[in-house]
């Protein structure tokens, strides 16, 4: 049910994007490069956590009070619009990566993968900075 992340396709459209080439007609356009798994990587997670701090950090500017655990898995499988309107748009792929050959998992992949985003954002604030009561 869920596309595993073509980490190196990610990194071949990151470098595109430090050309100046931020759309794709077709997948097919994107050229390999070199260590193009490495900057998917560093892209990806980069993404990740552009989207993460300013979430902890403007909860309290925005919202008041402390992060919201709950809000963040909400927040994490909001992000799979930047999936679903951005990268596969980006990649030649088309909104919701409809030009994609995984049909319907192009749609649902992002969703999972940005579900556990959320949790795992939700565990982090969970574990850090809730506060935790001493049971004294």
């Amino acid at each position: 049910m869920i596309s595993k992340i073509d980490v190196g396709m990610i990194g071949r459209m990151a470098a595109g994007w430090t050309r100046g080439r931020l759309r794709y007609g077709h997948p097919s356009e994107m050229e390999e490069v070199a260590n193009e798994k490495a900057y998917g990587y560093v892209t990806h997670y980069a993404i990740g956590l552009g989207f993460a701090v300013p979430y902890v950090l403007g909860w309290h500017v925005v919202v008041g009070g402390p992060v919201s655990p709950a809000w963040a898995i909400a927040f994490g499988v909001a992000t799979t619009a930047a999936s679903w309107f951005f990268v596969y748009p980006s990649m030649g792929f088309g909104a919701f990566g409809r030009r994609s050959p995984d049909g319907l998992r192009a749609i649902l992949s992002p969703l999972a993968n940005h579900l556990f985003f959320g949790l795992g954002m939700a565990a982090g604030i969970a574990l850090v900075l809730c506060p935790r009561s001493s049971g004294t």
